[in-house]
């Protein structure tokens, strides 16, 4: 077996952005850059006024007002000492104008304005480029397009842009015991097959897309026959459970049947030991363990970081270790590296009390994991620990 940080080294290795294609703004949400955003034009593109009121020039509390400046329609022409223009939140500022006094304190009187005190603080002008200036990169490659991202992105005057193509993704779930949800309850020492939705919210949350998911029973012909038939229109095959060494479990071995190369097959990690991954031809090939609980921290860890690679975007976003404090102690660690479910409310982290691998209520409670070293002794409360957001 390897570690998890060696797991995670050949995930991130074998996670090559999969294409690049160009799409409208309208269906870029959630899509990972291909290329860098670069600004189309400055912003603001001219000097404009930050509030409504007054565009002066030179001081003095009274001046002849020449016209209006509304944002689409600017006033024509300069102002020199002694003038100013109506202007409009937004509105181009003339030529001449020293600053833009607020309309709250001054009169107008036919074609004068007043200024009843002398204006103090901002001269409420955004000036041009202020935001940003045409050519200047915004956004990086494998920056993640999320809504704040798509406002500076249409700012920059960008209709379309190029991401990284979306990983297909299938999900082969192993076991006879199984059954679609809705059905367990009428069919005796059937369970139902409760990972295969987790996981796909899961790969749409890093940036790929799972189709169906496929129950396949404890046979190796049928195993093989359904491993052939995700191979054949996926860029990843995610298969659940058969991962282990006992007499029916057929995942491996169904793939192996087909050339699969080996990347890793086993981590030292709790849960989720069973953990493999590997190749078949251009498609990638992750094995996960069979209970419920397992199979979801294990994708959290693994998959994610594979998938949002693949999607374009950079794995190592996708496990971002934050440090926290325990509100209660933690017993030390055996041989492996032990993840455990907990809660964190202000920055403490507590553990949840039932850390079975096939706990369900467990994982829909945790929202975070807690990493503890190989080997390590107990922590305390009030020691640091690291958390990833489940």
């Amino acid at each position: 077996m390897i570690t998890y940080d060696e797991a995670l080294a050949r995930v991130t290795a074998a996670a090559r952005r999969l294409g690049a294609e160009e799409v409208t703004l309208d269906s870029a949400h959630g899509r990972f850059l291909a290329a860098p955003v670069l600004a189309a034009v400055d912003a603001p593109p001219v000097d404009v006024s930050a509030m409504d009121g007054y565009a002066v020039c030179g001081t003095g509390d009274a001046f002849e007002i020449l016209g209006a400046s509304y944002p689409g329609t600017p006033h024509e022409g300069d102002i020199g000492p002694g003038e100013c223009v109506r202007i409009f939140t937004g509105a181009a500022v003339p030529a001449g104008a020293d600053r833009v006094v607020v309309q709250e304190i001054v009169d107008r009187n036919a074609d004068r304005a007043l200024v009843r005190k002398s204006p103090a603080g901002p001269d409420f002008i955004r000036r041009r480029g202020a935001d940003f200036r045409k050519g200047q990169q915004l956004l990086l490659a494998g920056d993640r397009l999320t809504p704040r991202a798509l406002v500076v992105t249409a700012g920059a005057d960008l209709g379309r842009v190029s991401v990284g193509k979306i990983p297909r993704v299938r999900v082969l779930a192993t076991g006879d015991e199984l059954v679609r949800p809705g059905e367990a309850h009428s069919r005796q020492g059937m369970i139902p097959e409760s990972v295969s939705q987790g996981l796909a919210a899961l790969i749409a949350t890093y940036g790929g897309a799972c189709g169906p998911g496929t129950m396949v029973c404890d046979d190796r012909k049928e195993t093989i026959a359904a491993a052939q038939t995700a191979l054949s229109d996926a860029d990843l095959v995610v298969v659940v459970g058969g991962a282990s060494v006992g007499e029916r479990d057929f995942a491996k071995s169904a793939f192996a049947a087909m050339g699969i190369e080996l990347s890793f097959s086993g981590v030292a990690m709790r849960p989720g030991r069973p953990i493999w991954m590997g190749s078949v031809g251009e498609t990638l090939v992750m094995g996960l363990p069979g209970n419920p609980t397992s199979a979801y921290v294990t994708a959290r860890l693994l998959l994610a970081p594979l998938v949002q690679g693949l999607a374009g975007g950079r794995s190592a976003d996708a496990v971002r270790w934050r440090s926290a404090t325990l509100g209660e102690g933690l017993p030390g660690c055996g041989s492996r590296e032990t993840f455990t479910r907990a809660v964190c409310r202000d920055g403490v982290v507590a553990a949840l009390p039932y850390q079975d691998s096939g706990a369900q209520l467990t994982l829909a409670s945790a929202d975070v994991l807690l990493r503890q070293a190989a080997d390590s002794g107990p922590l305390l409360a009030g020691d640091a620990v690291q958390m990833l957001a489940l």
